[in-house]
């Protein structure tokens, strides 16, 4: 290269390179010419037509004829639309309309055609470009066209696959899961859609295998027309029918393999040979059919049909491989959902195994319960109430909730409700036995393996334990973590009774409180799970008034009261488990119950043995007397000889005939064989033989040793 004294470089002088033409010298040399232009325009592979300003079609290339099947000839001068379905000439005055816009507006703008002969539906995509002459004044439009059949059918693939992972599978439930497959189908491609499962899909157990099977039962389980009530359908949603092993759906759920079928209106017999199915063919004239087994994991779960009736085309290769893919992704949402529900009735089953289905024997409350599965996803949680009768008529009322949901969660809730049973039986008070909880908390957490499944930790559960004793009226309560319960008494005053706060079980560190309330007779006391007042849209403290508003209402049924406050305050759909455990207290009259104060004088004893038997004449129960004069004698001389003042008896007549003797010491006594040297030591071995159970539990004064006898008729449990 060389630079003249411009600064301007160029080629050397003698370097042979051409020399480019001047500006306006004419065309370049081996440019066409206008008969080779003409040539190229002719063998161009793509489809170009010119239209003149009166909108005729003055010129076509080969391509252009070829599209339509006619020569040049025959195509010129006619208008969009004046010919049978072509290239420049689908959608009539659509295309004439967008032509005479470019000779309006001298702009061009694409143009999209949808094209449907013997080889099928094709997509055509035209770009109209002005053509001006010397003067610059539009004279004409161009129409080059590019068949992107291929490209569309991918791009709407992509579409409505992406659609579908969206809209398909939103929740675990079999049914919506269904809903969602035919909405979309209808949506996009199909006239009718329809999903039939075999029946034990819906149960979640595992499908058994139809290739065994002469006919096949289904479930309707959704299905979905662009015609309002789906008239096309013979089976209503929810009802079960059946298809023939040969039938068209029965021989594509055995080979697994999707189906499409052209039905000839004189002749669908193929199709089905059931008269109602053939007679709605005929009425709605449905012409093309899609049949797609629903298969996920290598198990059939079902079948899906789609029909057109409205849409003139059939179904082609690209529709049954946009629904058998789509068919598929919901399959596996299908089966999950199936899975789902199986993980979710064994733990509903469980759950509910675990929980009282009938009331213990116990006169110290009249009591209802209400328990109620939360409906989202996130299975079954571990919220638990129980009711658990204790030595001298009292009752400990008992709800918890544990951390996580599913199978493990209700297994969780089953541990801990069975050691609160255990340890409630040793006659804790509320606050101890909340620390042995704990104490056991941590234990089983320990003992759960790293990474261990959700729901399957004890820590984090919440508990609330209220011991209620009909003799005094006083119910002791405590809680580890757990919301505080609600009470209303007889005079229509309620309150939200405000306990100690204690940590969640199996954190460990922190000591629990307990509170003691007097509650009149007939005040009822609602203990419950966080899911009855946390829910969404409303705040804790609202739920809780509203709760103590239901509650203050009079009410004589506590069925009535109970069922009021879950329709009230529980949503249709709640997001979390809800456990409501209502109680009415009583009090012991004198009918019931009767007490003696005592000195700790050996003398006491004969006259104690004959209150006791006077108490039992009046009450009816003369067959008890003899064996209550030596369970007195017994208990009363043990308490004089190994205890200390206060020392008081007390009998109760209530599911049994109870005889409790308090005193002020906390030694507490052991059976034992007495050796037959021994002077002493049999008492208690007496008492064991002639009662049905006895023992022995603390008071914040000393201890009380009781033993309780069965009563003939006493009254046999209720049903929660």
């Amino acid at each position: 290269m060389s630079t003249d004294g411009t600064g301007r470089t160029g080629p050397p002088p003698d370097s042979g390179a051409p020399t480019p033409p001047a500006a306006g010298a004419g065309p370049p040399p081996g440019a066409p010419s206008d008969e080779e232009r003409a040539r190229i325009l002719e063998q161009l592979p793509v489809p170009v037509g010119y239209f003149g300003p009166d909108v005729l079609l003055t010129m076509a290339n080969r391509a252009a004829d070829d599209s339509v099947g006619r020569s040049e000839a025959a195509l010129l001068g006619l208008r969009p639309g004046e010919v049978e379905p072509g290239l420049f000439l689908e959608g009539g005055e659509g295309l004439a309309g967008a032509i005479e816009r470019v000779l309006r507006t001298g702009q061009g703008e694409p143009y999209e055609t949808h094209l449907t002969d013997e080889s099928g539906e094709h997509i055509w995509q035209a770009a109209l470009s002005p053509v001006r002459d010397a003067a610059g004044e539009v004279r004409g439009v161009s129409v080059v066209a590019l068949d992107t059949t291929d490209q569309y059918w991918a791009r709407r693939r992509l579409a409505v696959l992406n659609k579908a992972s969206m809209r398909i599978g939103s929740t675990l439930d079999v049914g919506r899961t269904a809903e969602e497959l035919v909405a979309l189908a209808v949506e996009d491609f199909a006239d009718f859609a329809n999903v039939d499962l075999l029946s034990e899909v819906l149960t979640g157990d595992e499908a058994r295998s139809v290739l065994n099977r002469e006919s096949i039962t289904f479930h309707r389980a959704a299905q979905r027309s662009v015609l309002e009530g789906c008239p096309e359908s013979v089976v209503e949603v929810g009802d079960t029918h059946t298809y023939d092993r040969d039938s068209v759906v029965g021989r594509a759920l055995v080979q697994g393999e999707p189906v499409r079928l052209d039905l000839d209106e004189e002749a669908p017999g193929p199709w089905t040979a059931d008269a109602g199915r053939l007679r709605s063919l005929r009425d709605h004239e449905i012409h093309a059919v899609m049949v797609v087994p629903l298969r996920a994991r290598g198990i059939t779960l079902g079948t899906t049909l789609f029909c057109r009736h409205r849409t003139p085309g059939a179904f082609g290769a690209a529709d049954l491989q946009l629904a058998a893919e789509i068919v598929s992704r919901a399959a596996v949402c299908v089966d999950n959902a199936r899975r789902y529900t199986r993980e979710r009735s064994t733990a509903l089953a469980l759950q509910r195994s675990l929980l009282p289905r009938r009331a213990a024997r116990q006169q110290a409350v009249d009591v209802t319960a209400r328990y109620v599965p939360n409906t989202n996803d996130a299975g079954i949680g571990g919220d638990w109430f129980d009711v658990i009768p204790l030595s001298g008529a009292r009752v400990a009322l008992v709800v918890g909730d544990v951390l996580g949901h599913g199978l493990h969660a209700s297994a969780t809730m089953g541990r801990l409700r069975t050691a609160v049973r255990t340890l409630a039986d040793v006659d804790l008070a509320p606050d101890e036995l909340l620390t042995q909880l704990d104490d056991l908390a941590l234990t089983l957490d320990r003992e759960q393996p790293a990474g261990g499944p959700e729901g399957g930790q004890v820590a984090g559960a919440t508990c609330l334990y209220a011991v209620y004793d009909p003799a005094t009226g006083h119910c002791t309560m405590a809680r580890a973590g757990h919301p505080e319960p609600v009470v209303a008494r007889p005079d229509g005053s309620t309150e939200q009774l405000r306990l100690p706060s204690g940590p969640p079980l199996g954190l460990g560190g922190q000591p629990f409180g307990a509170a003691e309330f007097e509650l009149p007779e007939g005040s009822r006391l609602a203990l419950y799970t966080d899911g009855l007042i946390e829910t969404a849209g409303r705040e804790a403290g609202q739920a809780v008034a509203e709760l103590r508003d239901l509650l203050g209402r009079t009410s004589d049924s506590l069925e009535e009261a109970c069922d009021t406050v879950m329709e009230t305050l529980v949503p249709e759909h709640p997001t979390d488990d809800v456990a409501l455990l209502l109680a009415r207290t009583r009090r012991l009259d004198a009918g019931h119950y009767a007490a003696w104060d005592l000195p700790a004088d050996p003398a006491v004893v004969a006259n104690a043995r004959r209150r006791a038997a006077a108490q039992l004449t009046r009450w009816g129960l003369d067959d008890a007397v003899f064996t209550t004069e030596l369970v007195v004698s017994e208990l009363v001389t043990n308490a004089i000889r190994h205890g200390s003042d206060p020392i008081r008896l007390r009998l109760i007549r209530d599911t049994a005939l109870v005889c409790e003797v308090f005193d002020g010491s906390s030694t507490a006594p052991h059976l034992r064989r007495a050796r037959t040297d021994d002077e002493g030591g049999r008492g208690l071995l007496l008492v064991a033989s002639l009662t049905e159970r006895w023992g022995t539990r603390y008071t914040g004064a000393g201890k009380a040793i009781w033993a309780e006898q069965p009563l003939p008729g006493a009254e046999g449990p209720d049903p929660v």
